[in-house]
């Protein structure tokens, strides 16, 4: 049985993007924490929100991050993980970022194609693979 509201991670070697995204509402939650607080993060969102589905990129240390997220429980039901597409994620989220912030001052002027947001964009990321999830259901 699907669920309407899953826990989305795009893990990285020292980051990774989370987020809570609902099937119909949308973001709920997004962040980017340290990848060694991964599992204590998703735990903890998993009881709060009552979410029993992670979907998680299938590139970089995705392996590792399965295998570390595989024994959580919430309400003594185990977590399902589900690997989705990640490519081109980044790209992706790129210019979702430029699209909620975009340029200012005479940086409005360039493309976003040749700009580079500020920060990291892992948790866009994470946002971008639950909409792809939810969108081969």
């Amino acid at each position: 049985m699907a669920q309407d509201t899953v826990i989305a991670i795009d893990p990285g070697r020292e980051k990774c993007g989370i987020a809570v995204v609902h099937k119909v509402q949308g973001v709920i939650y997004k962040a980017i924490i340290a990848t060694a607080d991964l599992v204590r993060v998703v735990t903890s969102l998993a009881t709060t929100h009552q979410v029993f589905t992670a979907v998680i990129g299938d590139r970089t240390t995705s392996q590792a991050a399965q295998a570390a997220l595989a024994g959580i429980r919430v309400s003594e039901q185990k977590i399902t993980i589900i690997p989705v597409n990640e490519h081109r994620s980044t790209d992706e989220a790129r210019k979702r970022y430029w699209v909620e912030h975009p340029p200012k001052g005479f940086k409005r002027l360039l493309p976003t194609t040749m700009q580079v947001p500020p920060g990291p964009v892992d948790d866009y990321v994470a946002v971008i693979l639950a909409e792809r999830y939810f969108a081969g259901q």
